[in-house]
């Protein structure tokens, strides 16, 4: 059993676990905790953890008709692996619950009849919890940061980032599956105290935006947008009955993507995808993704393989672009040049965006690689056979 706790001494009064952490205990670090760990992986300063406390008199509940004891007051997620559920953070397992936030409700079990995220939801005694979401379930996600932008993501061809007007209307999918302590995204990420929509919101909202800045593209992005498939499938289809003609762009990690799931994101209306690899070495990926290893050589071959697949069999259709992480504390030049070796190899004409890591959330010890730096990595992955790389700079993008 653990309980959350905040060490005074640390906190910097940055207010994030206050104002959008969602507190399945109605209060942080009361006694009625569950120990989820969404305000742990919410603090930018680590003054959250988690401390290990005795354990509560047990409750009876039902789950898929079984009645089971499990000690009061923990996750239901928590108390499902305790059932003998397979609880995990792969889409096999029969409890896929990557976010642990109660952002991307792909951990989402029936509760006393309601649908609500196994993640932070506590149980209670005589709860009912069945495993299978109805039929006619619609699902739903934090979603939240609708906005035009005006680069883009890694998936944005670069001839559109040097347009003085917006280019894509944006929305930002809140959850993420990987735990990186460099995160700039990291409220989205690790937090879900925002809306929670159906896909046909989600479509009417990014409809909205990309209407009233007379754009053409629509992008999905996050925290990372794939995680619950059917949610981000009827986000696609939504969206696209709604705009026949515009170019929808999924921004992604690629951890989780198969050939099957890519050809239902091609089948529901992608157009567009931009996926980021974070390193050749598994432990260079384990350091800057923050997971472990098995999760790290899962996901990161995933990735790879979703490029060798997009390109093998969706060169004609679906435009591809490729993200690769640099600052000199987290990555080599010379494994810059192993990812770029590999990049080639597939396709010398992948677009590929080199992103520069800079000082944000757990790594403000780390400096933003300079303009001169980033130059030196474009010519190392150029060096590779790559044609079109881009480098992001504090003053902007470098293209080919």
């Amino acid at each position: 059993m653990y309980k959350a706790r905040k060490n005074e001494a640390r906190c910097s009064r940055c207010m994030i676990c206050e104002q959008y952490v969602v507190c399945a205990a109605g209060r942080l670090f009361s006694q009625d905790c569950t120990g989820c760990g969404a305000c742990v992986l919410a603090c930018p300063g680590r003054a959250i953890e988690l401390i290990e406390v005795e354990e509560r008199s047990s409750v009876s509940i039902t789950v898929d008709d079984r009645k089971f004891e499990v000690p009061d007051g923990i996750t239901v997620k928590a108390a499902l692996s305790l059932c003998g559920f397979k609880v995990g953070k792969t889409p096999d397992c029969q409890i896929f619950a990557p976010c642990e936030v109660g952002a991307c409700y792909c951990c989402a079990v029936v509760i006393n009849g309601r649908v609500e995220p196994s993640c932070i939801t506590p149980v209670s005694k005589d709860m009912r919890i069945e495993t299978a979401l109805p039929e006619d379930y619609i699902p739903h996600r934090v979603v939240s940061g609708f906005s035009p932008h005006m680069v883009g993501g890694v998936g944005t061809p670069y001839i559109l980032k040097n347009s003085p007007y917006y280019i894509e209307a944006a929305s930002f999918h809140h959850g993420c599956l990987f735990r990186c302590p460099q995160c700039q995204n990291h409220v989205i990420a690790f937090t879900s105290n925002m809306d929670l929509l159906t896909p046909a919101e989600v479509a009417e909202r990014l409809t909205g935006v990309c209407r009233l800045y007379s754009v053409d593209r629509i992008a999905y992005s996050g925290g990372e947008c794939t995680l619950n498939r059917d949610f981000l499938l009827r986000c696609l289809q939504e969206t696209r009955n709604l705009n026949p003609d515009v170019r929808l762009h999924v921004d992604t990690n690629g951890a989780i993507l198969t050939p099957d799931y890519i050809e239902d994101l091609v089948a529901s209306g992608m157009t567009d995808i931009g996926i980021d690899l974070k390193a050749a070495r598994l432990e260079t990926f384990m350091e800057i993704t923050g997971v472990t290893e098995e999760l790290a050589e899962y996901y990161g071959n995933n990735a790879w393989d979703a490029v060798r697949y997009l390109v093998d069999n969706h060169r004609d259709d679906v435009f591809l672009g490729v993200g690769i992480p640099y600052n000199r504390s987290l990555i080599s030049l010379d494994e810059i040049q192993v990812m770029g070796d590999g990049l080639a190899n597939i396709d010398p004409d992948i677009q590929v965006c080199v992103l520069d890591y800079r000082p944000t959330f757990r790594r403000m010890d780390i400096l933003r690689p300079t303009r001169t730096e980033m130059l030196t990595v474009k010519k190392t992955l150029n060096n590779s056979g790559l044609n079109i790389v881009i480098v992001q700079t504090g003053e902007g993008h470098i293209g080919p």
